[in-house]
């Protein structure tokens, strides 16, 4: 309960604000500095630095909420961190890093519907976001439909193409239906 007030009282000082992070104007350059580069470590460097910033928000306590949400699922206390994923997505709608958060949840609870339905919002919002597409895969291949997996780290290698696990996951996915064929 004591937790459950915590979250009450960081909402009561949330602006409603409809600032989306995905839309941030650095995220371009690091986009094409990311399909550019060879370098794993300054993909890693790019990657990082794109995650950073999807989870910049203006709005500080939002910023504290992630955080929280993310240390509770970290460390498995899912029911937490889905009150807080609930709260960050219902108060700031239009913030793709919530979605995209709950997401995982909803991945790691087995709840993979659930998991799809989040990753289409945060996907609506942040088109390019490779985590997001790289979770779809991963549902996908957990559900079985390989084609939809194949399709999803397609979509992810267009967006990030010197990705490695997004080339290894095609490449498995890819043979796995060709095994079913023969």
């Amino acid at each position: 309960m004591r937790f459950q007030a915590f979250i009450f009282c960081l909402l009561l000082v949330f602006s409603n604000s409809n600032h989306a992070d995905q839309s941030d104007q650095r995220l371009d350059a690091l986009f094409t500095q990311l399909a550019a580069s060879e370098d794993p470590t300054l993909i890693r460097a790019t990657e990082n630095r794109i995650w950073q910033i999807w989870l910049e928000h203006p709005n500080e306590d939002l910023e504290r909420l992630m955080e929280i949400g993310t240390q509770r699922m970290n460390s498995r206390q899912f029911p937490e961190a889905l009150l807080v994923f609930n709260q960050v997505v219902a108060n700031f709608p239009n913030y793709a890093e919530g979605w995209n958060q709950r997401a995982t949840l909803y991945y790691l609870l087995g709840s993979y519907e659930e998991s799809i339905a989040d990753i289409e919002e945060t996907l609506k919002l942040e088109p390019r976001h490779f985590g997001a597409l790289s979770g779809l895969g991963l549902v996908y291949l957990q559900r079985e439909e390989l084609a939809k997996a194949k399709q999803a780290f397609e979509d992810l290698i267009a967006v990030h193409p010197n990705s490695p696990s997004a080339q290894e996951n095609l490449r498995f996915v890819t043979e796995q239906l060709l095994i079913n064929v023969i």
